[in-house]
């Protein structure tokens, strides 16, 4: 089946087409309704032919629509038909579900997005559970986010925010006992001596994990890849 991937970010969305390699961007921005994003991908995508469609949304998605309003965008994305508006049928998840998704190698995975906040998910024998991580308390009255997310690095310095994301990821590897952790998100890559059970994505997978939505699946195999 053709899949078109969309992700949805607050600066940008980004959209690739299953047997394309080039994906194709349009600025987004806090004024961009659901309806201006649609009209947005169809604008960028003509001439591109497709089945279906894969939307990675940035925020808390049940049962494949939206439960709040993103918080870099613009209103109007609860009870949008999505369907209706691409005349395909689409499946929509949190964009950090979507990346882990085509990030996943097997086994029982912890994805963590390290961009303007922090995306979370989880997999377990293939099975995908978006988290919301984020906003949890972790120090001195301060969330996940606000220490490893974009505000952490400019308020911490890129030395102590390093020391912060090793820290989370330690805590969290304890707590949820993943096989292996996969950090996506642009600011993966400002990071320096990973544990060996760590590695960097790629913002690329989001569209992977896209394609994979609607078709098969990698096994679920046991242990670290």
């Amino acid at each position: 089946m053709k899949v078109l991937a969309i992700d949805v970010g607050g600066s940008h969305v980004k959209c690739l087409v299953s047997g394309k390699s080039a994906a194709r961007v349009f600025v987004s921005g806090p004024a961009m309704t659901a309806a201006g994003m649609v009209e947005g991908v169809l604008a960028i995508t003509r001439g591109w032919s497709y089945e279906a469609v894969s939307i990675g949304y940035p925020g808390p998605v049940m049962h494949g629509s939206p439960v709040r309003e993103p918080r870099n965008l613009g209103k109007g994305w609860l009870g949008f038909d999505f369907a209706g508006a691409f005349a395909r049928p689409v499946k929509l998840v949190n964009d950090a579900a979507m990346q882990a998704l085509g990030s996943y190698q097997g086994g029982r995975m912890l994805f963590l997005g390290l961009g303007t906040g922090l995306g979370s998910a989880l997999i377990v024998g293939g099975e995908i559970e978006a988290m919301e991580l984020a906003h949890l308390p972790y120090k001195k009255g301060r969330s996940y986010e606000d220490c490893v997310g974009a505000r952490g690095l400019a308020r911490l310095g890129k030395k102590k925010w390093r020391k912060a994301v090793l820290d989370v990821i330690d805590s969290l590897n304890s707590a949820l006992r993943p096989d292996y952790v996969v950090l996506g998100g642009g600011n993966a890559r400002k990071l320096q001596n990973l544990p060996g059970y760590v590695r960097r994505g790629d913002n690329a997978n989001a569209f992977l994990g896209g394609f994979r939505l609607w078709n098969d699946r990698p096994a679920a195999k046991a242990g670290r890849p």
